[in-house]
């Protein structure tokens, strides 16, 4: 049966701002486009035909910076909801929050996360606050930035670390020169990082296990996923970078495998799921977000990223997690969406009580 009912697809033209987004030297880099974002582009088409399945019109709008133009275009389509796939405004991922605060005053349901929960995960260093104080185990981590004078003396975590671009996603700027085990090497790698993309570094405790992917749909996780770094090189790190999630060519992308249903104890899994899903809870989710864990020596679970509104293309981790779980793709999508429209049949609710 088909749902009378428009949804508007916003998303955003992909825009490449930095010059290098593997996180190595240029001579190294396979190129200036952010393959993260230019290859979703390449599946509206699919996506906008699986909801047509669903309900009678389904349109596509490219949002910018003109937010004018923005509200204009959406004012005029008039949609029911909107399915938001905005993950940044000509290349810029903290503009993602804003365009959801642009949908939030048009007064439109629209899928996904709040402001605010996209706003506090994109912030690495606010996000492990949050986690900590909600008792959430995450490795510990300080904060540089181009100007901070890095002193050994003061250097308070252990290595190995890692380094992380403070506010970006999608594996940017994550290579195999971001684990480091010296202080000189720290030294260089933050040097570089906050020359090549002017922004802060978060430096964390490289927590050494196994790393899983835990989907998470309305209030529920779905199967989890594990990436298997078995075929890797011994001499590189056992970590998702940007290469091993955009460049299929790369060796990073051919041997950093995920499998789902992960093997697991009924123990960990159950461990696994409830750091996953109080984390989901205390970064104020909803909808949909993938947590991103680690296992230390002692099998605990650190979360290590919270993102929501994570990719769900047809060969994406999240809708892997779905068909595990028994959801199509369509079905996926259309449990997505439902969950905005039926938002804002409450919301509708309250107001008019």
């Amino acid at each position: 049966m088909i749902i009378d009912a428009k949804i508007l697809l916003c998303y955003n033209a992909p825009v490449s701002i930095y010059q290098v987004y593997t996180g190595k030297p240029k001579e190294h880099d396979c190129g200036v486009c952010d393959m993260s974002e230019s290859g979703f582009v390449n599946e509206l088409d699919r996506l906008a035909a699986s909801l047509k399945k669903y309900f009678s019109r389904v349109e596509t709008l490219a949002v910018s910076k003109n937010i004018g133009e923005s509200i204009r275009k959406i004012t005029a389509m008039n949609p029911d909801a909107i399915f938001n796939l905005v993950e940044s405004v000509e290349g810029n991922a903290t503009f993602e929050a804003f365009h959801a605060g642009i949908f939030d005053l048009l007064d439109i349901p629209y899928t996904g996360n709040s402001p605010q929960a996209l706003g506090n995960c994109l912030n690495k260093a606010f996000a492990k606050q949050i986690l900590r104080a909600h008792g959430i185990k995450t490795p510990g981590s300080l904060t540089f930035t181009s100007h901070t004078h890095l002193s050994q003396k003061k250097f308070s975590l252990q290595f190995p670390v890692i380094t992380k671009l403070a506010k970006e996603d999608a594996s940017i700027g994550i290579s195999e020169h971001s684990v480091v085990s010296s202080f000189e090497n720290l030294r260089k790698q933050i040097k570089f990082l906050t020359s090549t993309y002017n922004q802060d570094v978060i430096v964390e405790e490289y927590i050494a296990g196994r790393e899983f992917n835990i989907a998470v749909l309305g209030n529920r996780a779905l199967p989890i996923s594990e990436i298997d770094f078995s075929g890797l090189p011994d001499h590189l790190p056992k970590i998702v970078t940007y290469e091993g999630k955009w460049i299929s060519e790369s060796l990073y992308y051919k041997h950093t495998n995920p499998k789902c249903p992960a093997k697991l104890s009924e123990y960990l899994r159950k461990n696994i799921e409830t750091a996953a899903l109080t984390t989901f809870n205390a970064m104020e989710c909803r909808d949909y977000a993938r947590v991103d864990i680690r296992l230390d020596k002692n099998n605990i679970p650190y979360v290590i990223e919270v993102n929501p509104n994570p990719d769900i293309s047809t060969d994406s981790g999240f809708a892997r997690a779905a068909k595990a779980s028994g959801l199509h793709y369509e079905e996926m999508l259309f449990k997505i969406i439902n969950l905005a429209l039926h938002r804002g049949k409450r919301d509708t609710q309250i107001k008019a009580g």
